[in-house]
């Protein structure tokens, strides 16, 4: 018989026995560490599982579930025409922007001077300066500026956008910032109406030693609407693949592949030869290569984050804006999934056996809901007849 027969067998006989009997028997069933190893494995079995609530339902009441399953599908049809009309409020808009873009790169590439009214910026009030620490710093920004040399546009611009942001950054290899330092401009160009939903980034560099290309793309293929198999899980378009691009680098300039020499040596005549061979190297410009799945959520943040609002990465005020808003959607996130667990029907709280140190009793532990419940012998019965119960027992706290 297994550990549990064993228990059930004896708590049937300590209910015949007494009180006393019951006690003593269940103390010597808690100290084996196999009936307590037993006993949890066949509560953990129970996490996740359905909880039966649906199957208890009766017939007529499942028939309108069903239908309220079928108005759910249209919803998520509805769903998809929403995010369509959104797809075309982004194109409507990207138009709009565009031109401020434009400026933008312009200025970053040394093509356009700002004039003192593009460059005066009203400072906030922790900001301002009183007229003697003005007057200070324009002296020494003046004395620097006679000690370099006049610099052309903002140079570096987007490889210190790059660099200030971590999902970025952790791509970057050092050989990879010789050439970024070449990118002038990042777009982002949707997709034509009537067409499948896709966006496609453009890294635009100038002329270079490293390769002729002088756009990069990288093109993001959506679904915008609910997969017939699985309706109930669409949450709006949904990034499904990406293509990306052939970097035509000058010889000798590949910076993807490196060269790597070994040692081999012969089975028969036991000499050592060098062999050459060419490996792939870790390199920001592999995304445009075959894609990974990290590739979805650093091609949309690009697209929502960065191109956006590149000045304020450039000089890091975004960065602070982000961290603010992880911190925040982290505190609400825990929140939700607490609630979400006590208002769920079909959650199933994880559980936990350990011995009682002051009791012969079983000891268990609802994890997610942070509390405490003794579980005496009667009730040690009902977890081996029927476990079920006992976990929408606790679940309801009413033990």
């Amino acid at each position: 018989l297994s550990c549990l027969d064993n228990i059930d067998i004896s708590l049937r006989l300590s209910s015949f026995f007494g009180t006393s009997e019951s006690r003593q028997l269940t103390m010597q069933m808690m100290q084996n560490p196999q009936i307590l190893a037993a006993l949890q494995e066949r509560l953990d079995g129970l996490v996740g599982s359905p909880s039966g609530y649906m199957e208890s339902l009766p017939k007529v009441v499942k028939r309108r579930v069903n239908a309220l399953k079928n108005l759910q599908v249209k919803c998520a049809h509805i769903e998809a025409k929403f995010y369509e009309e959104v797809h075309e409020l982004e194109r409507k808009y990207a138009a709009l922007y565009q031109p401020l873009f434009d400026k933008r790169s312009e200025i970053v590439r040394a093509a356009y001077e700002p004039t003192d009214e593009d460059c005066e910026w009203k400072q906030d009030e922790e900001e301002e300066l009183t007229e003697e620490m003005k007057e200070k710093a324009k002296v020494e920004e003046e004395k620097k500026d006679e000690e370099k040399e006049d610099p052309k546009g903002i140079p570096e611009f987007w490889l210190t956008v790059f660099k200030n942001v971590d999902l970025l950054s952790e791509m970057l290899q050092e050989h990879d910032e010789p050439i970024l330092k070449h990118l002038q401009d990042i777009k982002v160009k949707f997709s034509d109406a009537g067409q499948p939903m896709s966006f496609t980034l453009e890294f635009h560099f100038e002329p270079n030693d490293f390769f002729t290309n002088t756009v990069l793309t990288k093109t993001y293929k959506m679904r915008s609407e609910p997969d017939e198999s699985d309706p109930f899980s669409f949450d709006g378009p949904e990034i499904m693949g990406c293509t990306g691009c052939t970097i035509d680098w000058n010889k000798g300039k590949n910076i993807t592949l490196k060269t790597i020499k070994k040692k081999q040596k012969h089975k028969g005549r036991g000499t050592t030869r060098t062999v050459t061979k060419t490996v792939p190297n870790d390199s920001f410009f592999n995304f445009f290569s075959p894609p990974e799945a990290a590739d979805f959520e650093i091609g949309h943040f690009i697209r929502e984050r960065i191109v956006p609002r590149a000045v304020l990465y450039f000089t890091g005020e975004a960065i602070e804006d982000d961290d603010d808003d992880v911190s925040e959607r982290h505190t609400s996130s825990e929140g939700e999934e607490e609630a979400d667990e006590e208002n769920d029907p079909d959650y199933e709280p994880k559980v936990r056996v350990q011995m009682s140190t002051d009791a012969p009793y079983c000891r268990l532990i609802l994890r997610s809901q942070h509390t405490e419940y003794i579980l005496s012998p009667p009730l040690m019965h009902l977890c081996l007849t029927r476990p079920q119960t006992l976990i929408l027992l606790a679940k309801k706290q009413v033990l």
